[in-house]
């Protein structure tokens, strides 16, 4: 099951481009902020963390309603999008009392995410970025997962590296995506 970005249109990619863009910068500044952000607290931290989920849901449920995907991949697109946004109103509405499940959903986001961006490779020039993304997502989110929740600080962390490092291959493959489709498409 992967996308089928010949039949794209030019408005397609586009959306598709900024959506990865827009994730892509925002989870590169949340994890600047939190490895740079010493004196935050995990409250804070919880909050932004649910506000990248917000953002990474609302992004993969326009995407799955506007683009012409497979009916698999828009559903599964619309699916994942709900389950981040819920993520994130949970985790900001309550952040102290949400830290515990924050962790497990961060863990499970991160694999249902890197699942979707290999789900979605594309036989464009993006493709080995998306490949990258979806094998480093996946791993994030097993790491996280295994942590022990009294360690939280140590999940900061590697949530933190692993933004950055996510955000960049985002960003990135948002600049690739779709190259080689012809200009009259």
């Amino acid at each position: 099951m992967s996308l089928d970005i010949a039949g794209l249109t030019r408005t397609a990619v586009r959306t598709i481009r900024g959506g990865l863009a827009l994730t892509g910068v925002l989870s590169i500044v949340l994890g600047a902020l939190v490895l740079f952000w010493p004196e935050a607290t995990l409250e804070v931290i919880a909050f932004l963390f649910g506000l990248f989920f917000l953002v990474a849901g609302a992004v993969r449920v326009i995407t799955g309603l506007v683009t012409p995907l497979l009916g698999g991949l828009r559903v599964l697109n619309i699916l994942t999008g709900v389950l981040l946004f819920i993520f994130g109103v949970v985790a900001m509405r309550n952040p102290l009392a949400s830290l515990a499940v924050l962790a497990l959903a961060i863990g499970v986001a991160w694999i249902v995410e890197g699942i979707m961006a290999l789900a979605e490779t594309e036989s464009g020039g993006s493709r080995w970025y998306a490949i990258a993304y979806g094998v480093i997502s996946i791993i994030a989110g097993i790491v996280v997962l295994f942590l022990p929740v009294g360690s939280l600080t140590t999940l900061v962390i590697f949530g933190g590296i692993f933004l950055v490092v996510l955000g960049i291959v985002e960003v990135v493959r948002a600049f690739t995506f779709g190259r080689g489709l012809p200009r009259a498409a």
